[in-house]
C-alpha cells in the first residue's frame, strides 16, 4: 500500500474486535474505530474499546444507541437485568440482529468518510451459535449495503474461520493488550468469571496456551 487505505473497525472492546483492530493496523490500514452503546448492561466494554483505540493511536466514534434497550427488553439477558445470566449458551444471550445494526451504522460512517472496507470481530467459535457472525450473513449484508449506497463496499470478518484461541495467538504476536479488553456480560470492576462469556474467555486462553491476564471475581 503506497498510500494507506482507510478502513472501519467495529470495536466492541472485547478480545476478537481488539485483535481485528491491531491486525488491520498491522496490515497497513488507516483505522477508524466505531463502538456502540446499545442498552447493554456491560457498558465497561465501551470504556475498554476507547482504551484500545488510544493504545493503537486511532480515532474512535462512540455511538449512543442506548434507547435500543427498549427494543431488546424481554429478548436478551445482555440488556435486560430481569433475565437471569447463564453460564451456558442459550438463545436469550443473543441480542437480536445486533451485528446488522452495527454494520448499518458502520456503512453510513464509511460513506461519510469515503471508506470502502469494514471489518468486525466475528470468529469461528461463535459461528455455530450466532447467525450474524456467519460469513453467509455478512456477505449478504455486503451486497445489500452496496446496493443501498450505490458504491463498492467490502465487509469482512478476518477471523471468521478460526476459533477464539487462535485469535488470541495471533493477537499475542501483534501485541494486543488483552488485560484492557472486556468480555463479561456484567458491569462490575472485575470480570465475574462465571457468565458464559467469561467462561469462553477462560477456555480460549487455556486452549491458546497463553497466560490469561484477566482478573476474575470467581476463578
Amino acid at each position: 500500500m503506497l498510500e494507506k487505505e482507510k478502513c472501519i473497525v467495529i470495536l466492541s472492546g472485547g478480545i476478537d474486535s481488539s485483535t481485528v483492530a491491531y491486525w488491520a493496523k498491522n496490515q497497513g490500514y488507516r483505522v477508524y474505530a466505531i463502538t456502540f452503546k446499545y442498552g447493554q448492561i456491560a457498558t465497561r466494554e465501551v470504556e475498554c474499546a476507547a482504551k484500545i483505540a488510544e493504545k493503537l493511536g486511532i480515532p474512535i466514534k462512540i455511538i449512543d444507541l442506548s434507547t435500543l434497550k427498549e427494543v431488546f427488553e424481554g429478548a436478551t439477558s445482555l440488556c435486560d437485568e430481569r433475565i437471569p445470566m447463564t453460564s451456558e449458551f442459550n438463545p436469550l444471550l443473543i441480542v437480536p440482529f445486533r451485528n446488522a445494526i452495527f454494520l448499518s451504522v458502520a456503512v453510513a460512517y464509511a460513506v461519510s468518510i469515503n471508506v470502502n472496507r469494514i471489518f468486525y470481530g466475528a470468529q469461528g467459535s461463535d459461528e455455530p451459535f450466532y447467525p450474524d457472525c456467519r460469513r453467509e450473513f455478512y456477505k449478504a449484508f455486503e451486497k445489500a449495503a452496496a446496493i443501498g449506497t450505490n458504491r463498492e463496499l467490502i465487509i469482512e470478518a478476518p477471523f471468521s474461520s478460526i476459533p477464539k484461541s487462535e485469535v488470541i495467538r495471533i493477537g499475542m504476536k501483534l501485541g494486543v493488550p488483552y488485560h484492557l479488553t472486556w468480555s463479561c456480560y456484567l458491569n462490575d470492576l472485575k470480570h465475574c468469571g462465571k457468565c458464559e462469556s467469561c467462561l469462553n474467555r477462560k477456555k480460549a486462553f487455556i486452549e491458546a496456551g497463553v497466560t490469561d491476564p484477566t482478573i476474575y471475581e470467581k476463578e
